[in-house]
């Protein structure tokens, strides 16, 4: 079945359907789901003019600090998060910022301005994302354990909710992140600055 599905406000749409089954979070919380690594407990944000991705995959997770414990579905060090997964994308006029806690300091990332910025089984760990978004082909409850649109860890647990396109195009790209994952990532024209002040310097 093919189909094109368009939502004007993808996070308050999309992104939450992805918590509907707290099942993943326990799953993880207990070991069914590995984690690659400890966050640092420090949010940062991407923008992006726009994102075209091939293989494109959702699902429920949790985001573990250094020093948490996932046993414990409550413990504060524990984020739930949205995953979202990408085999192939593409990200022009890309922006990374992150601001150093307590200080008016942010480290900011520029790059894909001329040719796009380019990823490879692409995972992130989100907690927010907005921007216009279409979706070719799109299967919406999927279980998370029968996804194969994404990389090869791009998979949830059995029973909880989970949705994959063959590809996804958002303009007006805006997100918070934990984390980011990929195989290979390539910052054409790679532009990395510190911003200080008042106001250091943001995405949005």
């Amino acid at each position: 079945m093919k189909g094109r599905t368009r939502w004007k406000r993808f996070a308050t749409v999309v992104v939450p359907a992805s918590f509907i089954a707290g099942a993943i979070v326990f799953g993880q919380a207990t070991g069914a789901i590995a984690a690659s690594f400890a966050v640092s407990g420090q949010q940062f944000k991407v923008s992006a003019d726009k994102l075209e991705g091939t293989g494109f995959v959702q699902y429920g997770g949790l985001a573990t600090e250094k020093g948490g414990n996932p046993q414990n579905p409550a413990d504060p060090k524990n984020h739930f998060v949205a995953v979202s997964g990408i085999k192939e994308a593409k990200l022009y006029n890309l922006c990374q910022s992150v601001k150093v806690p307590g200080l008016p300091v942010s480290m900011v990332i520029h790059a894909g301005q001329g040719a796009p910025a380019e990823a490879t089984d692409l995972l992130i760990n989100l907690s927010s994302l907005k921007g216009d978004a279409t979706f070719n082909n799109i299967q919406i409850g999927i279980d998370a354990s029968d996804l194969t649109k994404g990389g090869a860890d791009a998979k949830g647990l059995q029973g909880s909710f989970a949705q994959q396109a063959d590809s996804v195009t958002i303009t007006n790209l805006k997100q918070v992140a934990w984390s980011t994952t990929a195989g290979t990532f390539k910052l054409t024209g790679l532009d990395l600055s510190i911003s200080t002040g008042a106001k250091p310097e943001e995405c949005f």
